[in-house]
């Protein structure tokens, strides 16, 4: 009895697993339905609201003021930069005017000197000596003179009386030329001696002039730069070889300081005398210095195409040393209100990729509402900050950067977040 209802079990049709595996189907059909229906819905949404056009990166032009020069005056913004360096328009390495050695140096680098001022001694025994022998030469000729003076004192009243004798009939015209020649020869030997002091006192002016040569003096106020000599060194006007120094000392008119600039001949059409300028020493990167241009110099440089410009400094400052590196911001005109005062001249920065250079203009695509509009900009100059634009932009423009090539007046854009925000972070 067992073994049938054993076999009776196994022939018996389970009818609860039958229900379970039923209900577990129909769940996995409800679930993959609902994740297709939401697969649809996100596809929908993405087709119909991803971005269309071109996929671009932007930054926002940001505003530049230049300011102004002492006295609250402004000026423009910067339409060119250059380099260059500061020169001293006088300088001067003083020698003495005759060769000699050097018994006295009176100066060292960094001292102020006045104009006269006496800065080095060379050994003037010689010097001494030649006025010495001229001043005795002068003497003679002066005793000379004074013989000769006599001479023609005592021939004058003999030929005065043999003259008026000869009238007479007295003496015989022989007596008479014998006289005339007497008195002839003292009044030529008198004009000898008299051009002989003349010439003795010209020797003895060379020969004071010559002892004050042995000392050097300062030709104008400035500081020394290079102190060349030193005592016991042979000195010279001229290079005679050896060891012989030309040169006592340097002296630098820290007045006259000023910097120069080579231009490219391609934009020397931006710079004029007179134009607003600021310059930036390479030592000091953060000081702007109020400069105006003082000459642009009439010839070009063929090798390097450029034009060298003087600009000077508008405010002294002892920070300011000659062959210092400096660069020179050339500035436009300000911008004359109605009232007369003059408004600083507002620029704009944006990255360097941002714009299509054509001369001293450019071209920026600027997005508004999903399209980008072409304009023509006025260029400044360029820099590792960026390209300035003088025109034709306002702060806070959204302009594209990069791959502008590919874009036209109107064309659609999209701007990448991610690449957006790290261009605003640079710009």
């Amino acid at each position: 009895m067992d073994d049938k209802n054993a076999l009776l079990n196994q022939l018996r049709i389970d009818r609860t697993t039958d229900v379970s595996d039923g209900s577990t189907r129909r769940w996995v059909l409800l679930g993959s339905s609902v994740v297709l229906v939401l697969a649809l819905g996100i596809g929908g949404w993405w087709f119909f609201t991803r971005p269309s056009g071109i996929a671009v990166q932007a930054a926002v032009a940001r505003e530049v003021k230049s300011g102004g020069a002492s006295g609250g005056a402004s000026v423009g913004a910067s339409m060119l930069d250059a380099s260059g360096y500061v020169v001293a328009r006088r300088s001067a390495t003083v020698a003495s005017k005759t060769i000699g050695r050097v018994v006295e140096v009176m100066i060292e680098e960094g001292q102020r000197v006045e104009p006269g001022q006496v800065i080095a001694k060379l050994d003037d025994s010689n010097a001494k000596a030649a006025l010495d022998q001229a001043r005795a030469q002068l003497h003679q000729a002066e005793a000379n003179l004074a013989a000769a003076k006599i001479a023609l004192e005592d021939a004058r009243p003999i030929f005065a009386r043999n003259e008026q004798q000869m009238e007479k009939g007295v003496i015989s015209a022989q007596t008479f030329d014998s006289a005339k020649a007497t008195y002839n020869a003292a009044q030529a030997d008198y004009d000898v001696r008299t051009r002989g002091v003349a010439v003795a006192r010209a020797t003895l002016a060379v020969a004071e002039r010559n002892l004050d040569d042995t000392v050097v003096r300062a030709p104008f106020g400035g500081v020394i730069t290079v102190k060349a000599a030193q005592a016991g060194e042979i000195v010279s006007p001229q290079s005679a070889g050896g060891f012989t120094r030309t040169g006592i000392g340097t002296i630098v008119d820290m007045e006259s300081l000023e910097v120069e600039v080579d231009v490219s001949e391609n934009f020397i059409n931006r710079v004029r005398p007179g134009q607003p300028a600021t310059i930036k020493l390479n030592a000091y990167p953060d000081w702007e210095i109020p400069a105006e241009v003082i000459a642009v110099i009439p010839t070009a440089d063929r090798s390097k195409a450029t034009v060298k410009v003087r600009v000077g400094f508008k405010e002294r400052d002892t920070r300011v040393l000659p062959e210092m590196g400096a660069r020179v911001s050339f500035l436009s005109a300000p911008t004359e209100l109605e009232s007369g005062s003059a408004a600083p001249a507002i620029a704009v920065l944006v990255p360097a990729d941002a714009v299509q250079v054509n001369g001293a203009n450019g071209t920026v695509f600027i997005i508004n509402d999903g399209t980008v509009e072409r304009r023509v900009v006025r260029l400044g100059s360029r820099s590792a900050e960026g390209q300035l634009v003088l025109s034709g932009l306002t702060a806070g423009s959204r302009v594209v950067v990069g791959n502008l090539g590919a874009l036209s007046d109107g064309a659609k854009v999209h701007v990448d977040p991610q690449a957006a925000g790290q261009q605003g972070e640079g710009s």
